[in-house]
């Protein structure tokens, strides 16, 4: 069937113009000013529309333009702007702005080349801007663009810059000032990163649906039969208190998950709310570190285990709360946070004895049923698993000793799931914060699903998901039988 994008696009307009208008969208048409639209943008980035919309009203409230911005101390923009994501990095943006806008006579310039001069703006933001406050051709691709287009096997990008350049080759151009507002609202609304609606959807019957596993339909009960996959997830969360503040009870929520297994949980029990330890459908259990926000693991079920094991019986290891373990009728769950080798490698050596006393734990436990061993690893395998290996050999995560253990780990009778079902480069599960890495893709694969090999018949699919924001990981899923 031929993809017809000027048919789906139509469909679409009128389908989203019920819908929730996107924040930027709603700010242009509420002034036109393109110092306001801007601002708005640096702000929206990884920040829900919600808390751009009131963070936006309260700084225009103190500076409606770049003059009355350049009065205020980044601290008073902080707390003006908190608690859009990043906020901190953003506030020292929009206090360099006036300065950097005196090279265009303190007006907001009307190229991507200027733009992108700016503090703080990449391709994404200029596009946007150039389309919103100065409708002018161009094609902004964020996160929502970019997938649905895949989805829709319309490009076959890795990254949203492929995907503007492809567009800018494909798109008609009548197209360029709205796919952004049209998309962004459609991929809030229906087609969500994760659990989209495809029941519901206008164009369900044109869409390949490539790379798509759809919500399960509200109302109709889920078979308790043992012939149904349980959908795994496994996230390092970089702190569970910090996650809750954006959203995290919500994103589980949506991603409705069978078994969610979390790392880096910082939080010693008493730290948690009550909405963390009961979240609705799910039991969950902990095991913190000794120290106070260092490591930690736990675990969300809505199956009820037959057993949970703290640790791995190695005091050296279990003060630090890095295994936990849920046993249920067919297979064990090993949830594991492994040490990183750490600055200079001081920890290396630690970390090597922590793989080699856990490799001896899951060859126990293997013995009586199958094992799911997830985790942040903290080692990418091959070079194909970080964006820059030559540049990263001496690197905690990226050693020749770490590497080395992956390979004995495997050899031993595990299989890495992901690779099961995908082979090509680009696929990564962890960001650095700097540089505006993830925007750029520039990452590791090092959060993982492995299974012993005679299980690995029953792994329906794995998958990276890499739009589901609120840590610097993302996380990977298991369609386990």
């Amino acid at each position: 069937m031929k993809f017809d994008i000027n048919n789906i696009l139509d469909i679409l307009q009128k389908e989203v113009s019920t819908y929730k208008v996107p924040v930027v969208d709603l700010i242009a048409v509420q002034s036109n000013d393109p110092y306001q639209v801007l601002v708005a943008t640096i702000l929206s980035a990884r920040t829900k529309d919600e808390t751009t919309a009131k963070a936006a009203a309260r700084l225009f409230k103190k500076a409606p333009d770049i003059n009355s911005l350049a009065e205020l101390s980044e601290e008073e923009i902080a707390r003006l702007i908190y608690p859009v994501g990043f906020y901190k990095n953003k506030a020292g943006y929009l206090t360099k702005l006036p300065g950097a806008l005196e090279a265009f006579s303190s007006k907001v310039p009307d190229t991507i080349e200027s733009l992108v001069k700016l503090p703080g703006v990449g391709r994404k933001t200029a596009n946007l801007v150039l389309a919103v406050a100065f409708k002018k051709p161009a094609i902004c691709v964020d996160t929502h663009v970019h997938r649905i287009m895949n989805i829709w096997g319309y490009v076959e990008t890795t990254t949203p810059l492929q995907t503007e350049m492809a567009l800018r080759k494909k798109l008609p151009e009548k197209h360029w000032l709205t796919v952004n507002s049209i998309l962004v609202a459609f991929g809030q609304g229906t087609c969500r990163s994760v659990s989209p609606h495809c029941d519901r959807c206008v164009i369900q019957q044109q869409c390949p649906q490539i790379g798509v596993t759809p919500r399960k339909i509200p109302g109709k009960k889920i078979s308790a039969s043992k012939n149904r996959a349980l959908k795994l997830l496994c996230w390092n969360v970089n702190g569970i208190r910090a996650i809750e503040k954006k959203g995290f009870i919500d994103i589980v929520r949506e991603l409705e998950p069978d078994i969610l297994s979390l790392q880096e949980t910082k939080a010693q029990p008493d730290q948690l709310s009550d909405e963390l330890k009961n979240i609705n459908g799910y039991s969950s259990y902990w095991h913190s570190a000794e120290r106070k926000g260092y490591s930690g693991v736990a675990v969300y079920s809505r199956r009820e285990p037959l057993n949970v094991i703290y640790g791995i019986e190695r005091e050296e290891y279990d003060r630090e709360g890095r295994v936990l373990t849920l046993e249920f009728d067919d297979f064990f769950l090993i949830n594991i946070y492994f040490p990183n080798a750490g600055n200079e490698l001081k920890r290396l050596g630690y970390k090597l004895d922590f793989n080699s006393a856990l490799l001896d734990f899951v060859q126990g436990l293997r013995a009586f049923k199958s094992v799911v061993i997830c985790g942040d690893y903290n080692v990418a395998h091959k070079e194909i698993d970080l964006k820059n290996p030559k540049s990263n050999e001496k690197n905690a995560g990226f050693t020749p000793e770490e590497r080395q253990w992956m390979d004995t780990f495997l050899t031993a009778g595990f299989v890495d799931t992901f690779r099961m079902f995908h082979q090509g480069p680009d696929h990564y599960t962890w960001w650095s914060y700097r540089f505006n890495a993830r925007a750029r893709n520039i990452g590791w694969r090092i959060d993982y699903f492995c299974v012993d090999e005679k299980s690995s018949n029953r792994v329906m699919n794995a998958a990276i998901l890499q739009d589901v924001m609120g840590s610097d990981h993302c996380p990977v899923q298991l369609d386990f039988k």
